[in-house]
């Protein structure tokens, strides 16, 4: 009868760990969000869809949800469990003056802000690749006025009409930080979009000589325009990396869950992800073909 029982009690607590470890190595499924930029839908198609392919179901729903502040709230309260972020930029949205140019700084200054929310939110890996406040002339500017930093703007700045973010009065790393770092008087500036169509057709038809766009608007390369060096480095480096939400790591293998994701970030360089946003907004192919292609060529999807 012991014997009996003790069998019993034994196969009980075998199905049990059983049903335990099935349910841990069961893969959820994923929810993906991300800002509404064709650049961070194609960043969150990468991730998805090396997901996929290593058996995750990948929910893409969520994409293009709004700006940061519908995005980082809809992550903090659960809505979705990863994102894509601009990591100085993320950092400036929680903490305005803690961003630098030191990715490695804004990662773990945006990871201790970051563990306080909707019960924690990890950051992972960073890619090489970065997207950053970019100020932009063009070719015959550039060398009319022997332009190739942003100091270079000082001396001639009267000379030239400029472009800016419609928030540039009151964002920290534009007016104020320009002024301090470069003297410029940004305060008759043109506003306009920084990263959208208006701004890059404006120095293209030569209505401002001084754009601020993103440092990876495929226009930039399209055109053949200069990127000013930031020399005195006002703008926080703006490298990409997934948040992703810990009640999610705690449900998968978070070892190789994070590998797959990390791998992915370490293969995207700044030229790349460029060419990338040239095949979508200039080229008008599709966001997800477009990565798809991408994981393709770097062996991460068949």
């Amino acid at each position: 009868m012991r014997l009996n029982r003790a069998l019993a009690l034994g196969a009980s607590l075998l199905v049990l760990l059983s049903a335990c470890s099935a349910e841990k190595n069961s893969k959820p499924t994923v929810r993906i969000g991300s800002v509404g930029f064709y650049e961070s839908e194609v960043m969150a198609q990468i991730y998805g869809q090396a997901l996929q392919a290593n058996g995750y179901t990948v929910d893409f729903s969520a994409l293009g949800i709004g700006t940061r502040k519908v995005a980082q709230p809809a992550l903090e309260s659960g809505q979705f469990d990863l994102e894509p972020e601009y990591i100085g930029s993320g950092l400036a949205y929680y903490e305005p003056g803690k961003q630098s140019g030191d990715p490695k700084a804004n990662q773990t200054e945006l990871q201790n802000v970051l563990n306080g929310k909707g019960g924690g939110i990890t950051v992972l890996d960073y890619t090489p690749a970065v997207d950053t406040n970019a100020f932009v002339v063009r070719k015959d500017t550039a060398t009319q006025f022997n332009l190739s930093k942003m100091s270079d703007l000082t001396a001639v700045q009267g000379q030239l009409k400029f472009g800016v973010a419609t928030d540039c009065a009151t964002n920290p790393v534009c007016g104020q930080a320009l002024k301090d770092a470069y003297g410029l008087d940004l305060s008759k500036a043109t506003l306009l979009s920084a990263c959208d169509t208006p701004m890059a057709q404006a120095l293209l038809g030569k209505t401002i000589d001084v754009a601020e766009l993103c440092s990876t608007q495929p226009d930039i390369a399209v055109n053949g325009w200069v990127v000013l060096t930031d020399d005195k480095a006002t703008q926080p480096a703006d490298n990409i990396a997934p948040l992703v939400r810990n009640d999610l790591l705690a449900k998968v293998d978070k070892t190789s869950f994070e590998k797959i994701l990390n791998d992915v970030s370490a293969k995207m360089d700044t030229a790349t992800l460029t060419q990338l946003n040239k095949s979508i907004a200039i080229d008008k192919q599709d966001v997800a073909a477009v990565a798809k292609g991408w994981l393709q060529a770097n062996g991460f999807v068949k």
